[in-house]
């Protein structure tokens, strides 16, 4: 079954485009999305200088205008607290306190993630040095991303090269790799046309999201639908158990081979960092809607609360993911193609819905999605203005609070916008997660009829 077509075959009335048409849309692309990624990093750079203490810390009030503005950063935050200002390498010498706090540089992420923080404060003394530093470190995974994406759609990559998520997202934590490894994994098995086995193609992706994993860990739960398509497409006719195995254990072996060099140089710190996450509780900094809809108001630090969190909250995001694949399979009994990358898009559905942490970055995850399948233009709005409205006042509700405004989580203007944010992004993910598991897969054959009905003596 061929598998890489990503558009019709040239005809008489469709002459193929241009090797030169096609390179200029690319490079229009990629330029456009370098300028978004400026105006993403003017956005954070408002909140840097002009002086700084002796610690390197961005001064007159910093804490105050991060929020009053809306140009707050994980990575300008970072600069202090994890020992980053100080170029200790991350997770060999640290741990965690009793009280939940990291120590000795080790941070709340990925091993990938941690020694990117370290390269991009190697040369900085400030924590405007840090934010340049690492804007530049990972704009070319940005732009790489427009590449790729352009590849595989052409113009409808102008959402990520132009959209709202890259001006307010693209600096605001360390996620632009992490797309890139899962929009790479996706390129590597649609985007180039050749004679590499489907198996082959499906092994690359499965190390690209390995190394996805070892940054952000979302990409790890695309291996379950891509061993799938796998499974379901190497070998029409027949199962190919063997390529779906493989996609498994390549990305399995590659998240080991990131960490395990970290864990046992330091197995204390690097142990430190998932232990930080499991003790995350669900409060006022989450943005989930187990903090807006669920939380017992009259006790914020409510254990019982917290801890019945901790196993519903990942066992109904496991659920979710179970349901899709479910339906993806379901799909290729009938049709004869395993739609695996809508598969992956509604699982991120049900994380970002379902997680106890919704960090405002995570649309940069969700974006590429947008581009790969034919979402509808209004949901893709609707999303992206939720999407806005929660990425600006949730700084402006702390801002609030910090500055002695109404407490309670629907008082007051910024308050409200972010319950609207909250809300709004609650909703269209439901909608999402079936939309995606609906929509028509761009890669399917013509010929899935005929696998259709080969299928059904698979065993």
């Amino acid at each position: 079954m061929t598998d890489t077509a990503v558009e019709p075959a040239p005809t008489a009335e469709r002459p193929a485009r241009r090797p030169r048409a096609a390179a200029l849309v690319l490079a229009a692309l990629v330029l456009l999305t370098g300028v978004t990624m400026l105006l993403g990093y003017a956005n954070k750079a408002r909140c840097v200088g002009p002086e700084f203490d002796a610690a390197g810390r961005t001064q007159p009030d910093y804490e105050i205008r991060v929020d009053r503005d809306a140009c707050y950063s994980d990575i300008q935050f970072l600069w202090l607290g994890r020992d980053v200002d100080k170029h200790v390498f991350p997770y060999v010498s640290g741990s965690i306190t009793p009280d939940g706090q990291l120590v000795g540089g080790v941070v709340e992420y990925p091993v990938l993630t941690g020694l990117l923080i370290w390269a991009g404060a190697l040369f900085a003394d400030t924590d405007a040095g840090f934010l340049l530093g690492s804007a530049l470190l990972m704009a070319p995974f940005g732009l790489l991303t427009a590449w790729m994406l352009g590849r595989l759609t052409r113009w409808r990559a102008l959402l990520w090269a132009a959209g709202p998520p890259l001006v307010l997202y693209a600096f605001h934590n360390w996620d632009l790799p992490v797309v890139a490894c899962a929009v790479g994994a996706v390129y590597v098995v649609h985007g180039r046309s050749g004679t590499r086995p489907l198996a082959d193609r499906a092994a690359v992706a499965a190390v690209l999201l390995g190394l996805g994993f070892a940054l952000k860990l979302y990409p790890g739960a695309f291996v379950l639908p891509l061993a799938l398509y796998v499974l379901a497409q190497s070998r029409p006719g027949a199962l190919d158990w063997w390529g779906a195995a493989r996609v498994g254990l390549l990305a399995a072996g590659t998240v080991v081979l990131a960490n395990l060099p970290f864990a046992l140089a330091g197995y204390e710190g690097w142990r430190a960092s998932f232990t930080f996450q499991q003790l995350r509780n669900v409060d006022l900094t989450t943005n989930s809607i187990w903090y807006w809809g669920f939380r017992p108001e009259s006790d914020p630090e409510n254990l019982e609360f917290q801890a019945l969190m901790d196993v519903v909250s990942p066992s109904l995001v496991l659920a979710s993911f179970a349901v899709a694949a479910a339906v993806g399979w379901w799909r290729f009994r009938r049709e004869g193609h395993y739609p695996w990358v809508g598969v992956s898009a509604a699982m991120l559905c049900g994380f970002m819905l379902l997680h106890k942490v919704h960090s405002p970055q995570y649309t940069l995850w969700l974006l590429p999605f947008f581009v790969l399948l034919a979402v509808p233009w209004r949901w893709v709005a609707a999303y992206l203005v939720a999407d806005v409205v929660m990425g600006i006042g949730i700084f402006r509700w702390f801002y609030a609070l910090e500055s002695g405004g109404p407490a309670g989580i629907y008082d007051g203007v910024a308050a409200q916008a972010v319950a609207v944010g909250v809300w709004g992004r609650a909703a269209l993910l439901v909608v999402l997660f079936v939309t995606f598991l609906r929509l028509p897969d761009p890669w399917a054959s013509g010929t899935a009829a005929a696998q259709r009905q080969a299928n059904t003596g698979c065993s």
